[in-house]
């Protein structure tokens, strides 16, 4: 087991938007958490291609998702997903260390 599971659904999604915005094929999505948001802190996602040295690599379906080790703190044991269509929610964070959440998803607190 993982210490972070990427659904099929999201590891589809990150391949689409890869696509769309013209990335290299060695790109990768970078999640990671910043302070701030309503709860304290928030989710953060971006393309890259530049591993870290304490990058852990996380890779479902053909799509890699790389954390780095302070951001891991935060997200181990997390689950992204993907909910697409008119009333989906995107990217969904499923946090079990997240103690409360906010209405928006992307921000919850410790």
């Amino acid at each position: 087991m993982s210490m972070i599971q990427v659904s099929d659904n999201a590891a589809k999604k990150i391949q689409a938007l890869k696509s769309e915005d013209n990335k290299p094929t060695e790109a990768f999505l970078r999640v990671f958490v910043k302070r701030g948001g309503c709860s304290g802190f928030e989710y953060k996602m971006d393309f890259d291609t530049e591993l870290k040295p304490n990058d852990k690599v996380f890779e479902s379906a053909g799509s890699k998702v790389v954390v780095d080790g302070q951001s891991l703190l935060y997200l181990l044991g997390m689950t992204l997903d993907y909910e697409g269509g008119l009333n989906g929610k995107g990217f969904i964070f499923s946090n079990p260390n997240a103690t409360k959440t906010c209405g928006c998803g992307s921000s919850f607190g410790v």
